[in-house]
């Protein structure tokens, strides 16, 4: 079954609710971040580092079925926790579900009263640049 991205948001919002403690939240982000599949090397080139990021982050996009896929990495075990959570969201979505995208997740799980600017201008970063993407390939489709 298919879930839409509003369902994936509500899902890790509720796997975070369980928890009152930044200690624990932190942890299952740091989980998260684990189980984030590695980007194939071949991809951490310097047109996939994302600008505005303290630590080293690669995210590299393709496209197939009318629906974007996403990898990313960094080299910030945090980091890589808030791609995997992102990604989670983003992943298999047509450029539209991403354009068109209320991103609430992280101001409801607390991630934007908890995160050092540096790392929220960086996840933004990131963000913007899965919506360059889909606002790119969406253009694209319209012009084939």
């Amino acid at each position: 079954m298919i879930r839409t991205i509003d369902e994936v948001q509500q899902e890790i919002i509720d796997e975070f609710s369980i928890y009152d403690d930044w200690m624990d939240k932190y942890a299952i982000i740091i989980e998260q971040g684990n189980a984030l599949q590695p980007i194939d090397e071949k991809y951490k080139i310097p047109e996939n580092v994302i600008e505005g990021c303290q630590s080293r982050v690669w995210l590299q996009a393709g496209y197939r079925d009318g629906k974007l896929r996403f990898q990313a990495e960094s080299d910030a075990i945090i980091v890589k926790g808030l791609l995997a959570l992102v990604l989670r969201v983003f992943n298999d979505r047509t450029p539209d579900e991403i354009i068109n995208t209320d991103l609430r997740f992280m101001k409801e799980i607390g991630l934007t009263d908890h995160l050092s600017p540096t790392r929220s201008n960086g996840l933004l970063s990131v963000i913007k640049q899965i919506r360059f993407y889909a606002i790119a390939y969406k253009t694209k489709e319209e012009e084939n």
